[in-house]
């Protein structure tokens, strides 16, 4: 069932909001992950002068670098600059980026999973809300703003194994070697997310979404014993908070039957899940997806006809949002997304 934010939407919304709502929209919408980063000139000019972490904390800059991409492109969402570990910061977590987040002190015990600070976003982490604030009033109304947090479990990964990882071995270990430790910290994570997703809602986030960045390393049953719980306590915390929540579920097909338990307003799944299988399964919610990152770099023509499969996949049914199955790649030509979006719009307007 979609939150009551989906059920009572007006008639009058942006298209992005009013796919969130399945309602009929004058074009499919679309966006793209990470659409204020590394592919754009732009982007890489405000980053020389500043690291990637003082980037995340000047709220002037990441309003600029959220507002680039609505200037060059016809983009029906924004989302704002920021990254899923600046919230565990404000919980105490000492962490550097290398590029990737490294945790100076790996959570491997009680003592250290009792000793994150509950987070108070606008004391531990206000120049998110004062970007957020800054954005809106730059943003054209028809654009609305995405705030988003990492899911308890990809969190997870990030603090038990210390760095990026591919396979996040040590993380998966600790799930079975100490359950009740690892629900605790998934708990915590859950609970830090509520309040943080709340607070970028109060500061005038439109949406807001969810990151589960490796929930497909967990087979099906690990997958609902661990990381769905927590999903779930976020969402039972976001109930009354009004505006329509997204769950993106990377690499996450086998494990689309739990996501189908959640009450969120959109699922977004990335190129590996047909989205007709995902629209079957997800019965009641919106999808958003799912166009490879690597077919921007395909001629005009063969990126048209990948366009036309996504969107015939999707089929023409209201609740469609149109976006990349995963982060824009830092190589792509600006010239491909103009592309993109252009012939989306194109393609599906009803005039």
């Amino acid at each position: 069932m979609a939150t009551a934010a989906a059920a009572k939407a007006p008639a009058s919304l942006p298209p992005f909001l009013a796919a969130c709502a399945r309602q009929p929209v004058p074009h499919t919408p679309i966006w793209i992950m990470r659409q204020a980063g590394r592919y754009l000139p732009e982007y890489r000019k405000v980053r020389a002068a500043t690291t990637f972490a003082g980037l995340t904390r000047d709220p002037a800059l990441a309003c600029e670098v959220t507002l680039q991409p609505i200037r060059r492109f016809a983009l029906d969402a924004s989302i704002i600059f920021s990254d899923i570990m600046v919230p565990l910061e404000g919980m105490g977590v000492k962490l550097d980026y290398a590029p990737g987040p490294v945790i100076e002190t790996p959570i491997q015990t009680r003592a250290q999973i009792e000793a994150l600070r509950p987070l108070v976003p606008e004391q531990d982490v206000p120049f998110v809300m004062e970007s957020i604030r800054l954005t809106r009033a730059g943003l054209p109304a028809h654009v609305p703003l995405i705030g988003f947090c990492g899911s308890p479990f990809t969190l997870f990964c990030y603090l038990v194994a210390g760095k990026p990882s591919k396979e996040f071995a040590l993380p998966r270990q600790f799930l079975h070697a100490e359950p009740v430790l690892a629900t605790m910290l998934l708990e915590r994570l859950a609970d830090a997310m509520i309040v943080y997703l709340r607070a970028q809602a109060g500061a005038g986030a439109q949406a807001l979404m969810m990151f589960e960045s490796w929930g497909g390393l967990l087979g099906p049953a690990d997958y609902a014993a661990f990381a769905l719980p927590a999903v779930k306590r976020i969402i039972a915390g976001l109930k009354d908070v009004g505006v329509p929540v997204i769950y993106f579920a990377n690499n996450c097909m086998g494990n689309l039957p739990s996501i189908a338990q959640l009450d969120v307003d959109v699922v977004g799944v990335d190129w590996r899940t047909p989205l007709s299988y995902a629209r079957g399964v997800l019965k009641g919610k919106a999808i958003q997806g799912n166009l490879d990152p690597a077919t921007l770099f395909a001629p005009k023509e063969t990126l048209l006809s990948r366009i036309d499969g996504v969107l015939a996949d999707a089929g023409p049914a209201p609740g469609h949002i149109f976006n990349l199955g995963h982060g824009i790649w830092p190589e792509t030509d600006p010239d491909a997304v103009a592309r993109l979006v252009d012939y989306v719009h194109e393609k599906t307007s009803h005039g």
